[in-house]
């Protein structure tokens, strides 16, 4: 036995969460862990990786093995430092090119932030012989990937990498947190290759039941903090569908929450000929799309296709929206509108931003500065907007956690917050990058069926993007389809 739990429990600010719990992981090869969000899964790997420690019961690990816990934001961050990753980073040309390659991070041969010179630094040895690089890039299918800079990857493409990474450490465990969250469907079925194709590993896996690897066996569940099932990955129950009711008495309290008038228009997108190019890499290429005032859209397509650097340049997070014919709530980029002016009427949400969201702001502060379209609240909130925030919070459910830091909450309910703070200005347009992305089943369900319910009654104009068709609101009734950075398709 490599890891032992005996009656633990762990608390977190006094809140209980995890409960008694008994594990062992004898005769496990490979460990799936399932559960809603909030049910405690997050803070089991935490615990198994020595992040945290139990307030209750005991732990014993053997020491001579060694576990590795894959950061769960799925970025660099923990390895190079987050000065090298920031939000709207990956749409600047420049900036794009200035962090390390894959190998170099791979190497440990990462140049400080801020060196001119390079060969005035003396970096460490390589930490690894080529050839072992080369062994496992191969592996986890990123052998092309080498000479890339690592802002410049795809989120398929940098999951693999991270893999690479920490198999290159060799451990005996590794933790993975939600892998498979918001890859595409090849990138999904790639990444399962190649977890069940790995030897010589124990992993343990937090995921949803229909991603579990061929080779999982024995699984986990959480609930409400307890281990509610523990046994062969075939006997865990099913997703049940949640139970809705009461949407349509909290959405007309918004409804009359919301008093100001909003500014009329024809046609909320219409781009003519966009193209964006990152040195010689062509990122979209003769983009003709128009989106009129109460549409809805769904923007499919996979990992790297060109979906959220599309998305950047209506939101004005894109440097080369400025040299693109962009006409947004019938007014042409450029002719004098500033960003905010765009900003104000755009409810927007993105992986990017919730990664680069600061965790220790509470939960009504990221709310309230969606009034304002900021990264912080800077500003004093009106009576009025602190209402709406409280009514908008109750609409989803997490009222509860309105004091509480975005650190002290699972991912998924971090990111139920930022889908607040996208609505709680009215934005008459709402662009909703991935929003579903770290929602366990029941809470995809209700966001989707409150997300209808709130376009229709609020008259919304809505975009889409997804990779998963079951996510999508019966609201939308036209998709456009990119693959490399060009239209393939579209259904009216």
């Amino acid at each position: 036995m490599a890891i032992g739990l005996e009656n633990v429990s762990v608390k977190k600010n006094d809140n209980l969460v995890l409960k008694n719990i008994n594990f062992s992981d004898k005769g496990i090869r490979n460990l799936a862990i399932t559960g809603s969000n909030g049910s405690g899964k997050s803070t089991f790997l935490d615990l198994l990786a020595g992040k945290i420690f139990p307030s209750g019961g005991k732990i014993s690990k053997d020491k001579s093995r060694k576990i590795v816990s894959v950061s769960r934001d799925y970025s660099f961050h923990r390895i190079v430092g987050s000065a090298y990753q920031y939000y709207q980073q990956r749409y600047n040309a420049y900036d794009s090119e200035v962090g390390p390659t894959l190998y170099e991070v791979l190497q440990n041969q990462v140049m400080p932030i801020g060196t001119v010179d390079p060969a005035s630094v003396d970096l460490p040895p390589l930490a690894h012989s080529p050839e072992k690089v080369e062994e496992v890039a191969a592996r986890f299918r990123v052998s092309h990937l080498l000479q890339r800079k690592i802002t410049s990857l795809s989120n398929g493409e940098t999951r693999r990498s991270l893999l690479t990474y920490w198999f290159l450490q060799e451990p005996d465990v590794i933790l993975l947190d939600n892998p498979f969250s918001g890859l595409d469907a090849q990138s999904r079925a790639e990444l399962k290759e190649i977890l069940e194709s790995m030897s010589g590993v124990q992993v343990f896996l937090v995921t949803d039941k229909k991603d579990i690897p061929a080779n999982f066996e024995e699984a986990l569940r959480f609930q409400n903090g307890e281990l509610v099932y523990s046994g062969p990955v075939k006997g865990l129950p099913e997703e049940t569908r949640p139970e809705i009711t009461g949407l349509a008495t909290r959405l007309s309290r918004i409804g009359q929450l919301h008093t100001e008038t909003l500014p009329d228009f024809h046609t909320a997108l219409k781009l003519v000929n966009i193209r964006v190019n990152y040195g010689n890499k062509e990122v979209l290429h003769d983009i003709h799309w128009e989106v009129k005032k109460g549409e809805c859209w769904a923007v499919l397509g996979p990992n790297g296709s060109g979906k959220s650097t599309l998305m950047s340049l209506l939101t004005a997070d894109n440097p080369q929206s400025y040299r693109n014919e962009i006409y947004l709530f019938d007014r042409k980029r450029g002719t004098g509108e500033s960003i905010w002016d765009i900003k104000k009427r755009i409810g927007f949400v993105s992986p990017e931003l919730h990664l680069s969201f600061h965790k220790l702001t509470p939960v009504w502060k990221v709310a309230g500065s969606g009034f304002f379209d900021t990264m912080g609240l800077f500003r004093k909130l009106t009576e009025e907007q602190m209402t709406l925030i409280d009514a908008y919070l109750q609409l989803f459910g997490i009222e509860h956690l309105k004091e509480k830091r975005l650190d002290q909450l699972s991912s998924g309910q971090q990111r139920t917050v930022l889908l607040v703070r996208a609505l709680v200005k009215n934005p008459q347009l709402l662009v909703l990058d991935e929003p579903c992305q770290g929602l366990d089943y029941n809470q995809m369900v209700f966001f989707r069926e409150t997300l209808n319910e709130i376009v229709k009654s609020q008259q919304k104009t809505l975009i889409y993007i997804t990779h998963y068709t079951e996510e999508i609101p019966e609201c939308v009734n036209k998709k456009l389809y990119l693959d490399e950075g060009r239209v393939v398709r579209v259904d009216l």
